[in-house]
């Protein structure tokens, strides 16, 4: 089953499939989609993100944006997948509708997991038919009613994320500094580099951040930026050709041994000793 909403004037698309490995090509738009992937199986199954192997559970989702490199080479279950662009639904614009940047999308280097509830199977099944029925019902209001769809998965998966990812005692506002703090890093990671940098957008004290992810996330605000950029390099190094000096600039070090020494401090190896390690691990 593959379904696909298409408008050709603004290159938006929505895709929705019960086999992403069989049907990742065969969308017409495949650039720069974001995905629910979704675990309807009985049984546990393996995708392969930014090269870490991933069991997802029976009736659980994870959502991956167009910067991470999904594999399904090991997956050998159907995965269910729903994907779409921003030319369809601009999560970004629609933020204070559905709240879902930092933490269901271009958050930190961390993969949202979310199970859904026993008690809240039935909801998203029922949510999973009335796309089928509006795909097989074309006309002229289709691509809103799917884009209503769309919102209320979003909606619905968020709050779950924030039940099961968030510490219960952090406020509304507070998960709302947080949250636009990973996205903003997500952002702006090559060219800010300091915490009081994201401070200053979220018009708030560097130390109010350092506080308030010594309560959510055993990580500090600096050390999410850090590791943001290594992730970015170990990405560059494995699906692409550029080279050290290429992805130094790219990643905005001036100096490729300044690189070279990050990368270590991070990896504890050098950029080197990890593409040796790639070639010896095919």
């Amino acid at each position: 089953m593959k379904y696909e909403y298409k408008d050709s004037r603004l290159g938006a698309i929505l895709g929705f499939t019960d086999d992403i490995k069989r049907d990742q090509e065969r969308f017409s738009i495949t650039s720069k989609t974001i995905k629910f992937l979704w675990n309807r199986n009985d049984c546990p199954l393996t995708i392969q993100i930014d090269g870490m192997d991933l069991e997802l559970m029976p009736n659980q989702i994870i959502t991956v944006t167009y910067l991470q490199f999904v594999s399904y080479e090991q997956t050998q279950l159907p995965l269910s997948a729903i994907l779409f662009n921003r030319e369809f639904y601009c999560i970004s614009d629609h933020d204070s509708e559905v709240s879902c940047n930092g933490i269901l999308f271009f958050g930190t280097q961390d993969i949202p997991i979310i199970s859904i509830p026993q008690d809240q199977e039935n909801k998203f099944k029922v949510l999973h038919q009335m796309f089928v029925e509006e795909f097989s019902t074309p006309d002229n209001i289709q691509g809103d009613m799917l884009q209503m769809l769309l919102k209320r998965l979003i909606i619905m998966s968020t709050r779950l994320a924030k039940e099961q990812l968030i510490v219960k005692s952090l406020g509304n506002e507070q998960i709302d500094i947080i949250r636009r703090f990973n996205f903003l890093v997500d952002m702006h990671y090559k060219t800010k580099r300091k915490v009081s940098d994201y401070a200053e957008m979220l018009f708030k004290s560097p130390k109010t951040l350092s506080n308030l992810f010594s309560i959510y996330n055993q990580k500090s605000p600096q050390q999410i930026i850090l590791e943001r950029i290594a992730l970015e390099a170990k990405r560059l190094i494995n699906y692409t050709d550029k080279q050290n000096q290429e992805i130094a600039f790219e990643l905005g070090f001036n100096d490729p041994a300044h690189f070279s020494r990050f990368f270590k401090k991070m990896t504890q190896m050098t950029p080197s000793e990890y593409r040796e390690n790639l070639v010896l691990a095919a």
